[in-house]
């Protein structure tokens, strides 16, 4: 079955909730899209949000490299040379993952239509559903606490907390958190590479009987080797994102000694699903625990990492809530959540619909 036609668009989905990470503030959520539809009508759709901070791909340079002329090798080609198509499409686009991703997808979709089966059944479900946190960006702690109301409220049991600027703030948040709802929240922690080596043990020290789950980047991501030098204790809770872009820098991460037991994968970092399950058979290799991420995304892609996630036996932990406070979308459909649970749905390829 021949693709027929191929096209590509941009769309600012917008964020109802702007936030503020270690490095930047998020008030609006540009993605770029591709639609690829096969000669007997079936399409499939893929989307794109690139970070410019993370990957050096710029939302410009992303939406050029998806433009119908550059795209355009893939029509004509049979849906079922899949593993060819995507190879092609990382060796075609090599700076530009998050334009990678968008047509991965949109390649992955199409195929898994065509076969009519869910994405997650095609490439062998290990996991029927997880919880996914609800993330809380740099706050006071007022703010902080008034947040962690509103997502219980809204049935959230898991909490990741951005970090990084003010270690002494940092520390008193958890603290917060933990005297206000006890156990009613499992606690994760982003530091998006905001601390160093002192302040991350401190960090650790001071909130270990507080129970948070993970550490997520703490320190900068070009050091692995600083990172690699932290307590045996520390590392296995510590997951790596910025310094896990590609399978080659997950092979730099698991050189021994192991650097972090677990890694944070996003498809939108190592340019869709093809790569993303590379990196995945590294950490299965090594005995590192999976943690599937995401930049402010469509349902579309927050739906193709959730397929990618279980059908991974070492996936423990997902954050794939960045579609939750977008203002629209460009589909309907796709991952299915409900008290903070996600599953996926029975729907042939991810399950969704243009809108």
């Amino acid at each position: 079955m021949k693709i027929k036609s191929i096209k590509s668009w941009t769309a600012d989905l917008g964020n109802t909730k702007p936030y503020t990470i270690a490095f930047k503030t998020v008030d609006e959520v540009n993605n770029a899209f591709v639609e690829i539809t096969l000669d007997n009508g079936v399409t499939g759709i893929g989307a794109g949000n690139p970070s410019e901070y993370v990957t050096g791909e710029y939302f410009q340079s992303c939406a050029d490299a998806l433009k119908e002329n550059n795209i355009s090798f893939l029509v004509g080609r049979d849906i079922r040379e899949l593993n060819q198509l995507t190879y092609e499409v990382w060796q075609k686009f090599p700076k530009n993952p998050a334009a990678r991703a968008a047509l991965d997808i949109a390649l992955y979709d199409a195929l898994t239509k065509y076969l009519g089966v869910p994405l997650v059944k095609f490439l062998g479900q290990k996991i029927q559903s997880l919880p996914t946190s609800n993330t809380i960006g740099i706050k006071n702690v007022e703010e902080t606490l008034k947040e962690a109301q509103e997502y219980g409220e809204r049935g959230f049991k898991v909490l990741k907390v951005k970090l990084g600027i003010d270690l002494q703030e940092d520390i008193e948040r958890i603290v917060k958190l933990r005297e206000k709802f006890g156990k009613k929240f499992v606690i994760r922690i982003d530091a998006n590479q905001g601390y160093d080596t002192a302040k991350t043990i401190e960090f650790y020290e001071k909130t270990k009987h507080l129970d948070v789950e993970l550490i997520e980047q703490p320190l900068p991501a070009k050091d692995i080797e600083a990172t690699k030098k932290l307590p045996d204790h520390i590392r296995k809770i510590i997951a790596a994102d910025e310094s896990l872009l590609t399978p080659a820098s997950a092979m730099a991460l698991v050189k021994p000694p192991l650097a972090t037991g677990i890694f944070n994968i996003k498809l939108m970092k190592c340019g869709g699903i093809s790569q993303a399950l590379k990196i995945a058979d590294i950490g299965a290799l090594e005995g590192v625990e999976l943690f599937w991420g995401c930049n402010d995304e469509s349902i579309i892609s927050i739906t193709a990492a959730l397929h990618a996630a279980f059908a991974c036996a070492n996936t423990k932990y997902i954050d794939l809530d960045g579609s939750l406070d977008l203002a629209r979308d460009v589909v309907k459909g796709g991952f299915i959540l409900k008290d903070g649970i996600m599953t996926c749905s029975d729907k042939p390829g991810l399950g969704v619909e243009r809108v």
